[in-house]
């Protein structure tokens, strides 16, 4: 990623869902039941489920919210049957956008998406369109703060890591199946990560300011406050203010 953070962007959508706590619960339960529909619900063999709890245990999620949620999934209460989608296209100044969602209802998702990038100066594209543009990764990130960085770096490497980057914070990336492992290792070693999930890692960034960047923040804000949207990943690189 020519140097760029692959915390950047995820770090600006954290601060984002902060934002927008009652829709977090919601697209969280969403992504509990279909993945207990999915994988059953012991998230020991389950990594979706798994991945999903621990995203419910670091934003808060009440247990009986996660408890409902694993029910639908079992069948045990109703529940929506949620398709899944992923979206492609191209934000202001080329840059890439894919989006990945749970809906009951195709076309009215549809046509909402379609509807936001054409009001932020983008437009939706065909299936592949930009897809190619991004790996799918684990990432990790930890605080420098009493993490001795040569131990960490060794610790992780051994546990099948690919990357290990020091910025601001540690970054750690990995292929998707050793997610586990190195989790695992940072648990045994009572390391923690303030972030630990499978991501969608862009290639190559584009950097944008002005008149484009701002354009291009309020699509990202639009596309994370629908309910529908799950994740939204770009290559877009902003400028430092903005990320803020």
């Amino acid at each position: 990623m020519s140097g760029h953070s692959k915390w950047a962007n995820i770090k600006h959508k954290k601060g984002k869902m902060d934002a927008i706590r009652g829709k977090l619960t919601t697209k969280i339960g969403r992504e509990i039941t279909v993945a207990v529909r999915l994988g059953g619900a012991d998230p020991t063999g389950n990594m979706r489920l798994k991945l999903a709890l621990q995203k419910a245990k670091e934003n808060n999620i009440p247990k009986d919210n996660i408890q409902r949620a694993i029910q639908k999934g079992a069948g045990a209460l109703e529940g929506a049957n949620y398709e899944e989608i992923t979206y492609e296209g191209y934000g202001p100044g080329g840059v890439a956008v894919t989006i990945e969602v749970m809906t009951d209802n195709r076309n009215r998702t549809a046509a909402d998406v379609r509807h936001l990038f054409t009001k932020y100066g983008g437009n939706l594209g065909e299936s592949g369109c930009v897809a190619w543009m991004f790996k799918q990764k684990g990432l990790f990130v930890v605080e420098k703060e009493g993490v001795d960085e040569e131990t960490l770096m060794l610790t992780v490497l051994d546990a099948g890591a690919e990357d290990f980057k020091a910025e601001e914070q540690y970054e750690i990336t990995t292929a998707p199946e050793d997610f586990e492992s190195v989790q695992q290792a940072l648990e045994q070693n009572n390391i923690t990560t303030i972030v630990a999930q499978i991501t969608m890692i862009p290639e190559t960034t584009v950097e944008l300011d002005g008149d484009e960047a701002v354009k291009m923040v309020k699509l990202i804000d639009a596309l994370e406050d629908h309910d529908d949207i799950q994740e939204v990943y770009t290559n877009v690189e902003l400028p430092d203010e903005m990320m803020e």
